[in-house]
């Protein structure tokens, strides 16, 4: 028989403690093995009990959950999935948290909590499973690869990036290490509203290069990262000599709006082999077959490796589908991006 995930929940509040444990064992494959109400309950638990998996509030009495997470993540590295008000401050402090190694995140329940509880159940377990599958590590922030500016000033290649679990931390290593005229990037992280748009203001204040939520109607430049909004599609569109973002409210693809696969057929119709794709930790196999796309349109393809991703499953479904180029470890991936960007020769346009 197969092992369950041994969980423990962590809350404040006395109904979350009765919910989070409710909705968990909806799923034959995790056993809560105990609900603590504040981190120094918890601390004891942990190292009585030694869970597979922790869900954390992020607001709490006498330790709030930043610093408690710090603390697991330094002294006994665990996976967690914060507990999240779904509010703007709430999405600045969960970003916080996916930074400092929290696995993944899951909004409060607010309203018609009886009607939303399938859902929620379901989203919940399947965080919970993913988190069980990861590569949580002692806190020690790998070095953010400087790349050297690049000898011309604009260029017509596009980078689309998709990503997920783990994306929060990897893709800010990796912004930081763009250089101020690096090419226009577009990016689709699975995140629901209000997180997409502090996302990328936290980015903002720490990158040389502008990072932006995008809009119907930007123009791709080079220097500016546009992130994909919450619960919308982002596309790419061909409009003369420019790469115009396009977004839509359609249908979720993999399961996800954003969804990675939307952005990469996209980007393959539009900028053919001026692209560069890359693949990063993510749960899931959104954005396999449209890096495929990419791949056969001519664009070079990047996928992250097994040993760096905190969830291997979007790197490796497209990986196993061939669409994947060069599986590089994180500290690789710049370099690769701007020595493909910088053999695609002088710029056509200004």
């Amino acid at each position: 028989m197969t092992r369950k995930i041994r969980t423990l929940v962590v809350d404040d509040s006395a109904l979350m403690r009765m919910l989070l444990p409710a909705m968990l064992e909806r799923s034959s494959e995790i056993e809560v093995i105990g609900a603590a109400s504040n981190p120094y309950a918890a601390r004891e638990m942990i190292k009585e009990l030694n869970p597979d998996v922790i869900t954390l509030d992020v607001e709490m009495p006498r330790m709030d959950g930043l610093s408690f997470l710090e603390k697991i993540m330094r002294l006994r590295p665990t996976p967690v999935v914060m507990v999240s008000s779904l509010t703007q401050a709430g999405a600045d402090i969960t970003l916080q948290a996916l930074e400092i190694g929290a696995v993944d995140f899951i909004g409060k329940p607010v309203m018609d909590i009886e009607k939303n509880m399938p859902l929620l159940a379901e989203q919940l377990i399947e965080k919970v499973k993913a988190a069980a599958q990861s590569r949580v590590r002692r806190r020690q922030r790998p070095p953010v690869v400087q790349a050297e500016k690049l000898s011309f000033e604009t260029t017509e290649v596009v980078i689309a990036i998709g990503a997920s679990t783990g994306g929060v931390e990897t893709l800010g290593r990796l912004l930081a290490g763009y250089p101020a005229n690096a090419p226009g990037t577009v990016i689709a992280q699975h995140m629901p509203p209000r997180f997409t748009h502090q996302f990328a203001d936290r980015l903002n204040r720490n990158v040389a290069v502008q990072v932006r939520e995008a809009e119907h109607g930007h123009r791709i430049r080079p220097g500016q990262v546009l992130i994909a909004p919450g619960d919308k599609h982002l596309t790419l569109k061909r409009s003369g000599a420019d790469y115009v973002c396009r977004l839509t409210e359609d249908a979720p693809v993999c399961g996800h709006r954003p969804s990675v696969d939307v952005l990469f057929q996209s980007v393959a119709a539009a900028a053919g082999s001026n692209a560069i794709g890359v693949i990063l930790t993510g749960m899931g196999r959104d954005g396999a077959q449209g890096l495929k796309a990419m791949r056969d349109s001519g664009a070079t393809t990047i996928g992250q490796d097994e040993a760096t991703s905190l969830v291997y499953g979007m790197p490796k479904a497209a990986f196993d589908v061939g669409a994947v180029e060069e599986q590089l470890p994180e500290d690789k991936i710049l370099p690769a991006i701007m020595r493909h960007v910088s053999h695609r020769g002088t710029a056509l346009r200004i």
